[in-house]
This record gives C-alpha cells, sequence and structure tokens, in this order.
C-alpha cells in the first residue's frame, strides 16, 4: 500500500520559507540582494568589460542599501543582505556589474538587486 503524497502549491511553499538572513544568519537563498551563487560570480568574471568603476554615494548598514555612482555618472540603488554596506561605506570606490548584479569591493564580492 502506497502512502499518498501530501501537494503543496509553490505559492505556499514560497510563503513558508524565509532567508535565513531574516532571523540574523548567514543567507539561504541566491535570491537578487542575497548569498552570491558560484555560477553568477563565474558569469560576472567571464564578461569583463561589464564591469562599471563606481563610488559608494550613500550606504546604510541597517537597511543594505546602498546607492552607487558610476564613472560615468550613472547612479544605481542597490540593496544587500549580507552586509555589503559594512563592507563598503560612502567614499568607498566599488565595481559594479550591472547584468548580473555583481558588487565587488576589493576582493569581496556581493549578489545585489538592482533599484
Amino acid at each position: 500500500m502506497s502512502t499518498p503524497l501530501n501537494h503543496l502549491s509553490p505559492l505556499s511553499v514560497r510563503e513558508r520559507s524565509a532567508c535565513m538572513c531574516r532571523h540574523g544568519f548567514a543567507c539561504s537563498s541566491f535570491e537578487a540582494g542575497h548569498a552570491l551563487h558560484l555560477i553568477q560570480a563565474r558569469i560576472a568574471s567571464a564578461t569583463p568589460s561589464e564591469w562599471a568603476d563606481a563610488i559608494v554615494e550613500h550606504a546604510d548598514a541597517t537597511t543594505g542599501e546602498l546607492t552607487v555612482r558610476t564613472l560615468d555618472h550613472a547612479t544605481h540603488t542597490l540593496w544587500n543582505a549580507s552586509g555589503a554596506a559594512l563592507e563598503a561605506p560612502a567614499g568607498t570606490p566599488i565595481a559594479l556589474h550591472v547584468r548580473y548584479g555583481v558588487l565587488a569591493v576589493g576582493r569581496a564580492q556581493f549578489n545585489v538587486a538592482l533599484g
């Protein structure tokens, strides 16, 4: 005799799941602004011409929001849950890969949500 499987809809699964960073732990999600996935880091490094140098204009470590201005004067609002705002206070030079949502602060890289 087989046991019937409980079927959960994708919506109910999404509603029940929460990234661990909401509870003060390391990110358990690869959504934009959370943990950087290895594939995301690799495709960003495989397209070096798409990196843009920028300067952090504003960083709020409490909310995880950053505002950066590229050298061609384009402004981008970013969000990251894993501490990018702590690593890159205002005035910090950074590199931003807009296409794949990667922020590089020195050797550290972060997955960012672009707003």
